[in-house]
């Protein structure tokens, strides 16, 4: 399941975070793969430990807590630490898979990577190219979002970012691990939320709505690693 989460961050959140981006040191990106995406890959990153990309980062990690659409779609168990990345002057990733496990920095915890997030921090139309390409079994789905938007898709997912040909590409990306593993099954999950959620602003706690509510709750107990 791909999804569409708009204004994770406020046009303040998104000012306050380029403007320091601007002035960080920015590293090569090959740094942060394997020999494998190093082949495809081309852009700048700050480093993993940057003390400035973890502050940014905890600001990202605060608004998806405050964010219904998120929650209720990744059902997040643990992140990976939120990272930065830009592209411009042609720079490009060619199409690949983020790995399944990544250690999380500074920690002797891992993560499985089930889902991938990336938050777009500058407006579609300050840079050409840069598209984020994601392929599935219905396609090739083309995403460029406004700055604060966020994309949430299954990190098993082939993926690339189109060459920038003009302006910059500044983005945020990181990975979730889940509560529940299968996307199907936390695809089903979330598509009953949702549907709850409409009954119940229409009708109310009725004694229907409160048992698909019931129904929700008990597949995530039979589904759910915690």
């Amino acid at each position: 399941m791909m999804l569409h989460i708009p204004e994770v961050l406020t046009p303040a959140q998104v000012t306050e975070i380029r403007q320091r981006l601007d002035t960080a040191d920015w590293m090569d990106g090959k740094a942060t793969v394997g020999a494998q995406g190093a082949q495809v890959k081309k852009n700048r990153q700050l480093p993993e430990l940057s003390p400035v990309g973890m502050e940014l980062g905890q600001i990202i990690l605060k608004a998806l807590v405050n964010n219904p659409l998120f929650f209720a779609a990744a059902l997040p168990m643990r992140y990976m630490p939120p990272l930065f990345n830009r592209y411009e002057g042609g720079e490009h990733y060619g199409f690949h898979i983020d790995g399944s496990v990544r250690n999380i920095p500074g920690s002797n915890l891992s993560l499985r990577t089930d889902l991938s997030c990336t938050l777009f921090l500058c407006e579609p139309e300050d840079y050409d190219g840069g598209e984020l390409i994601v392929a599935d079994t219905y396609g090739e789905h083309e995403v460029k979002l406004p700055a604060g938007d966020m994309i949430l898709y299954p990190s098993s997912s082939l993926h690339k970012v189109e060459p920038v040909t003009r302006g910059a590409r500044v983005c945020s990306f990181f990975w979730v691990q889940s509560m529940v593993a299968d996307d199907g099954k936390r695809s089903l999950l979330f598509e009953l939320d949702q549907n709850i959620q409409k009954l119940r602003a229409k009708l109310g706690d009725s004694e229907e709505v409160v048992g698909l509510t019931g129904h929700y709750h008990n597949l995530l107990r039979q589904w759910a690693s915690v």
